[in-house]
């Protein structure tokens, strides 16, 4: 199966793609509360032993990151498209 195929598979059936995602952070989160399965006896800062910090500073990260390359395209890396035509 190529990439396309399974990106195209992905786009069709995105709402399901959303809930998926979001279980498994949930699920994720869940996980990171439970004692025996993470220990947090070694954590450097207090935040460390809130249940999911990790994964919401991941997501917020990257929301962070995907949110600034775009403004940054739009202020001036981007062209127009018919920029070489004139």
């Amino acid at each position: 199966m190529n990439l396309l195929a399974i990106i195209e598979f992905l786009r069709d059936r995105l709402p399901t793609v959303v809930r998926v995602s979001g279980a498994v952070l949930a699920l994720l989160i869940v996980a990171d509360a439970i004692p025996a399965v993470v220990d947090k006896a070694h954590a450097h800062t207090v935040v460390e032993h809130l249940p999911g910090f990790w994964s919401v500073f991941g997501l917020l990260g990257c929301l962070l990151l995907v949110g600034f390359a775009k403004v940054f395209g739009h202020l001036g890396v981007s062209k127009r498209e018919d920029f070489y035509d004139e």
